[in-house]
C-alpha cells in the first residue's frame, strides 16, 4: 500500500494559526538556562511505545528519564532525586492537548547513619560513616545501605493540580510507599546489581481494571545515542557519512529513569479514540507554590526548535498553550543553519506544515489526535513490532519523495510514540530537510542524513524495563583513547584526523604526509608516546607505548 504525503501542507493549513511545536534531533540534556541549576529535575528523553515483550500486546510503556550526564563514578551521595521534586507523566486521551490522567512520583531519601566505633577507653568515639553502604548489598539483603531512597505513586484523573488523586499501593505491604535501588556504586558493593535491582519491578493494582500494570524507577545506562559534543559546535559533522561512524558521547553516561507499563484499557477509558497523547514533567514546591521547570514531549524540542530566550518558557509551559511558540515551528532555523554550513539546499515550502504534522499533530492516518501540541502520539490500534523486526528509522524507513510505502515502513516507530532503539537523531535531520516533501521543495529530502552515531533496538532488553543495567562505578575502565593529530611544523596548532591502529605492531598510522603535515602527535586519556616515526607512502606512523 502505498499513501501520498504531498496533501498534509493542504489538510494542515486551515490550522496554521495555532500550530505547536516540532521537535528536532535529540534528547533534551541541559537544554534550557534555569534547568542547568536543578539537575534533578531536568529530563532528558521520553519514551512511549507499545509493549514488545512477550505476551504484552495489550500494554504500553512509558519512560521518562532524568537527572542527566550521571558518571557512574559519581560519589559519594551519587544521584538521587530531588524531594522537593514533583515528577510526572501526563495522558491526553480525548485529543485535547489537555492531560486527562496523571502519574504523580515524589521521592524522599532517609539516611540509616551507619556509624563505627572509633578509639578505645576515653578516646572512644562512634562516628558516622561517609559511604553509601558499609558492606556488600545483594538481591534480599540490603542491610548494610546506609540511605533508603523511596517514592510515592499517585493516579490524578482530570487536571493534575485539582483533580482526583488516587495512591498506588506497594502491593507487598499495601503501603504507599515504593524502593528505588541504589545507584550502581560499583561491582564489590554490588555484586549483581541487576539482580538486585530487579526486585524493585513492582506490580501494581490501577482502578477500574483487573489487568495490573508494572513501575519501576532506578539507574539506567542512558539510552540516547548522540555524537553530541559536534551537533552544538556549529553541527559539526559529516552528515553523509557512516550511520555508525562516529563515537557516542552519552556512552559512558547514567540516568535515573520512571518507567512504567500500562494497560491500554485503562489508559484509552472515557477518550475518544486509539491515539494517546503524553509527555512529563518536573515541578518544585517552594512553600505553597509549584512552579514547572521541565518538560519534555517530543526529543529535543528545546535545544534546537526553541529560541535562546524562550527555553525557560517553554519547560513552563502546557501543550494546550503551543501557539505561542508558533514561528520556531513554520519557520525553523536548523535546516536554513544546516544550509550556510554545509552549502545543501534547504526546503523552501514555507510555512513547514510537514513538520506540524509530523512533530506538532500526529500524521494523518497514522496517530493524528486533532489537537495541536508538541507531544509523543501513540496509536495503540498498531500492534508493537518485535524486537528483533525493528526497523530503527520508525516510519520514514518508507518514505521516497515524500511517498509513504506502508509495507517497507515500521509503523510501530517514531514518530508514532518513541522506542529506544527509534534513532531520531538521524530520523529528524532527514525531516527538517525535507523528507516529507516533494522533491521540487526539497532537493536533499531523500540524503541519508546522520550524526554518525547508530542506535537500534539490539542495543537494548527485550523485557520491561528495556533499558539496559547502569555503568558501574567501579572497576575502572583501563582502556586509553588516542586521537591522532597532525600540523606542518612542531609549533604549529595540531589538528584531529582519523588513524588506524595495529594491535599487533602497535603501530598508528594516519594519511596525509607532506608539506602542511609533516608531524605527528596524539592526544590521550592516559600516559602515552609515540617513538620510531615513519613516512611511507604518502602515509606518517609511529609506535605507541
Amino acid at each position: 500500500m502505498k499513501t501520498s504525503l504531498h496533501t498534509l501542507p493542504t489538510l494542515l493549513l486551515t490550522v496554521a494559526a495555532g500550530l505547536g511545536l516540532p521537535g528536532a534531533f535529540a534528547s533534551s540534556h541541559r537544554e534550557a538556562p534555569l534547568i542547568t541549576t536543578t539537575p534533578k529535575l531536568d529530563c532528558t528523553d521520553f519514551y512511549l511505545f507499545g509493549s514488545y515483550e512477550t505476551g504484552r500486546g495489550d500494554y504500553v510503556t512509558v519512560v521518562a528519564n532524568y537527572l542527566p550526564l550521571q558518571d557512574a563514578y559519581g560519589g559519594p551521595n551519587y544521584f538521587q532525586m530531588d524531594p522537593k521534586g514533583i515528577y510526572e507523566i501526563h495522558w491526553d486521551n480525548n485529543g485535547d492537548a489537555i492531560e486527562d490522567l496523571t502519574f504523580r512520583f515524589q521521592f524522599a531519601n532517609t539516611g540509616r547513619n551507619a556509624a563505627l566505633v572509633i578509639g578505645t577507653g576515653d578516646n572512644k568515639r562512634t562516628n558516622a560513616i561517609p559511604l553509601l553502604a558499609a558492606g556488600q548489598v545483594t538481591a534480599g539483603n540490603t542491610g548494610n545501605l546506609n540511605v533508603d531512597q523511596t517514592y510515592t505513586l499517585s493516579l490524578v484523573r482530570g487536571a493534575r493540580r485539582t483533580g482526583t488523586v488516587i495512591p498506588i499501593l506497594n502491593p507487598l505491604d499495601q503501603s504507599p510507599n515504593f524502593t528505588k535501588p541504589q545507584d550502581n556504586v560499583g561491582n564489590k558493593t554490588f555484586p549483581d546489581y541487576e539482580a538486585y535491582a530487579r526486585q524493585y519491578i513492582y506490580e501494581i493494582a490501577l482502578p477500574g481494571t483487573e489487568k495490573k500494570g508494572r513501575v519501576f524507577v532506578g539507574q539506567r545506562k542512558d539510552p540516547f545515542v548522540v555524537n553530541l559534543g559536534e551537533v552544538f559546535d556549529l553541527v559539526n559533522l559529516n552528515p553523509l557519512g557512516p550511520v555508525d561512524g562516529a563515537k557516542d558521547t552519552l556512552a559512558d553516561k547514567n540516568v535515573t529513569a520512571l518507567c512504567l507499563e500500562l494497560p491500554k484499557e485503562f489508559l484509552l477509558s472515557g477518550g475518544s479514540g486509539p491515539v494517546l497523547g503524553a509527555w512529563t514533567t518536573a515541578s518544585v514546591v517552594e512553600g505553597t507554590t509549584t512552579n514547572q521547570v521541565s518538560r519534555l514531549g517530543m526529543p529535543l524540542v528545546n535545544e534546537l526548535v526553541i529560541g535562546l530566550g524562550d527555553k525557560d518558557k517553554f519547560n513552563a509551559s502546557e501543550p494546550k498553550d503551543d501557539g505561542q511558540f508558533v514561528d520556531y515551528v513554520t519557520h525553523p532555523t536548523l535546516p536554513a543553519l544546516l544550509e550556510l554550513l554545509f552549502n545543501v539546499p534547504a526546503p523552501t515550502a514555507f510555512p513547514r506544515t510537514d513538520l506540524v504534522a509530523a512533530f506538532a499533530t500526529g500524521i494523518d492516518g497514522l496517530n493524528k489526535n486533532g489537537s495541536v501540541a508538541e507531544m509523543l502520539r501513540l496509536n495503540t490500534a498498531i500492534p508493537a513490532t518485535p524486537k528483533d523486526l525493528q526497523n530503527n528509522l520508525g516510519v520514514i524507513a518508507g518514505i521516497t519523495q515524500g511517498v509513504l510505502d506502508a509495507s517497507r515502513a515500521d509503523l510501530a516507530g517514531f514518530p508514532n510514540g518513541r522506542r529506544p532503539g527509534d534513532d531520531v537523531v538521524d530520523i529528524a535531520l532527514r525531516v527538517v530537510m525535507g523528507k516529507l516533501l516533494r522533491p521540487e521543495v526539497a532537493p536533499v529530502g531523500d540524503a541519508p542524513l546522520t550524526d554518525g552515531a547508530r542506535v537500534d533496538a539490539s542495543f537494548f532488553s527485550n523485557s520491561f524495563p528495556y533499558l539496559t543495567s547502569p555503568l558501574a562505578g567501579s572497576p575502572n575502565d583501563l582502556s586509553i583513547t588516542i586521537q591522532p593529530q597532525i600540523a606542518p611544523t612542531l609549533n604549529a596548532p595540531f589538528k584531529a584526523v582519523p588513524g588506524t591502529f595495529d594491535p599487533a605492531t602497535r603501530r598508528l598510522t594516519v594519511s596525509g604526509a607532506g608539506a602542511d603535515s609533516g608531524f605527528l602527535g596524539i592526544k590521550s586519556d592516559a600516559k602515552a608516546s609515540l617513538t620510531e616515526p615513519a613516512v611511507s607512502d604518502g602515509k606518517l606512523s609511529a609506535g605507541v607505548k
